[in-house]
């Protein structure tokens, strides 16, 4: 499975499913529930959780909000 990068903000490599993929911050995902792409902005494995906020930024910016990373799913590539 590949994920498409947004513009990174560390290099934090975080195995939320290591047999499937791992989560990088900055890396833009979807959710189980919907199409949109969201960029992971910070993830808490210890307890299943990660912040992602969505992507593209909206001129007035995008929330953050906390999900499960159950939810969480590898986006499909950016095309240029």
């Amino acid at each position: 499975m590949s994920i498409a990068t947004c513009p990174p903000l560390t290099t934090a490599e975080i195995p939320i499913q290591p047999e499937s993929m791992t989560l990088h911050q900055g890396d833009c995902v979807t959710l189980a529930s919907d199409e949109h792409t969201y960029q992971v902005i910070s993830v808490d494995d210890s307890h299943d959780r990660c912040w992602l906020r969505r992507w593209p930024l909206s001129r007035q910016g995008s929330e953050v909000f906390e999900i499960s990373l159950q939810q969480v799913r590898a986006s499909r590539p950016h095309r240029p």
